[in-house]
């Protein structure tokens, strides 16, 4: 494979509802601990779902001063975005030694900020007769349109660290993530830029989003008992869990990347994207568009089929969703997939949606880094028609060189990225 089909992984940062930065959210996933609970941001008792996987504890970026956090104290996204890139940024080394702006370019997965944009509608309402607006109502600003758009954090990101290089924003639901890292892979090996900022972010636990998933049958209902609500894979499985949160890494050029001595943690060697075409909220038989996509990525990556040896699943504990997969994962493997370890972090953290490829991509990196991969819980009656290796239960110490990291989106979008181990 030609190096400069790959962009090296400097730096990952990641905000979940297993902990507030990378270290402890990888460290709790290996572990099998589990964040899905009962609500506490606002209170659920009159509503069929009453879980999530919510962000408890967080650690601002040390930049920010307190009037910046204070403005954006209503839309976790930016804050979750802004905390899980600082923490890349860091650890890429960059923070020293920031490289030249217009060679730097940012590629971000994100959705709107969805009951803050009709909380503004409500206020807007009730005191637009009002002179003194922006003082009746401390968060109706005249910037709160632009900021809770999807292209915010990626503006907002780039202002922050001064990148003036390429700039895209994916907004494609559950791909969103997926579809960044995808996309800054390409800004590397167009030549567009030397590093980008790439990653997703979302906060969906809100009682707009608990409602509309839960009208179209996607959520779990297990309220009392919300460790067991998300089980891919599983017989049981009734639907997925809501969540919230961030992750992103530093792109490079490989030689940018050695000539300034950076730690190169992984690669992104192949990205494949499709629509399926079909349906909004389920994914066709036989998994077409899901199987196009891990095709396309490992054709990307000019990687054989046989030559991936862990999948981290989308896995999103709905009936229709894992089957799709599986089907799909042995359309694309052939006889290798019942040799290939298949796991998902969702029965753990939940469904991050525009953050979910990003974060599950940043795990897959870490666990070929630490030689263990982890676990698919809650798998305790797993469905016969979901026949591939799950690693149930407990994480499995075992080194790999080569995964691939899949997405399947509400609304049809698919998107596969294909990770190497680096030197970290």
């Amino acid at each position: 494979m030609s190096a400069g089909r790959r962009a090296a992984v400097t730096g990952m940062g990641a905000v979940t509802p297993l902990g507030p930065d990378l270290a402890t959210s990888w460290q709790r996933l290996a572990s099998g601990d589990i964040a899905v609970d009962r609500i506490q941001a606002w209170d659920p008792t009159d509503f069929p779902v009453q879980i999530a996987a919510e962000v408890r504890e967080e650690r601002y970026d040390p930049g920010l001063d307190e009037a910046w956090v204070d403005r954006h104290r209503e839309d976790r996204r930016i804050r979750f975005a802004f905390q899980a890139a600082a923490e890349a940024w860091s650890q890429a080394g960059l923070d020293s030694a920031p490289p030249e702006p217009e060679r730097t370019g940012i590629s971000v997965g994100a959705e709107s900020g969805r009951k803050q944009l009709q909380d503004v509608a409500n206020d807007y309402a009730r005191w637009r007769h009002l002179d003194t607006l922006e003082t009746v109502v401390p968060h109706l600003h005249r910037l709160a349109y632009p900021r809770l758009q999807p292209w915010a954090p990626t503006l907002l990101l780039g202002k922050r660290w001064g990148m003036r290089g390429p700039a895209r924003t994916s907004s494609t639901a559950c791909t969103s993530g997926a579809q960044a890292l995808g996309r800054g892979l390409q800004m590397i090996r167009r030549g567009d830029a030397d590093v980008v900022l790439a990653g997703g972010t979302d906060a969906l636990v809100e009682a707009f989003m608990v409602t509309g998933f839960a009208l179209i049958g996607a959520l779990s209902e297990r309220n009392g008992d919300p460790a067991k609500a998300s089980r891919p894979f599983d017989m049981g499985r009734d639907g997925f869990v809501l969540a919230e949160g961030a992750g992103f890494v530093v792109l490079e050029n490989e030689e940018h990347a050695r000539r300034r001595g950076a730690t190169v943690l992984g690669w992104i060697s192949g990205f494949g994207s499709s629509l399926n075409a079909y349906r909004i909220t389920d994914p066709p038989p036989g998994g077409d568009g899901a199987f196009q996509a891990i095709r396309d990525a490992l054709i990307d990556a000019d990687v054989a089929p046989w030559d991936v040896q862990y999948i981290n699943a989308h896995g999103t504990s709905t009936v229709m969703n894992d089957l799709s997969e599986t089907l799909a994962i042995h359309r694309a493997f052939g006889d290798h997939a019942a040799k290939l370890p298949v796991s998902s972090n969702k029965g753990q953290m939940g469904h991050l949606v525009a953050a979910a490829g990003a974060v599950e991509s940043i795990f897959t990196v870490q666990g070929m880094l630490d030689g263990v991969i982890p676990p698919t819980v809650n798998l305790d009656h797993a469905d016969p028609e979901c026949d591939l290796d799950y690693v149930p239960h407990e994480a499995r110490p075992q080194g790999v060189q080569l995964a691939i990291s899949n997405s399947f989106g509400f609304g049809g979008s698919n998107a596969t990225l294909v990770l190497e181990r680096g030197d970290g």
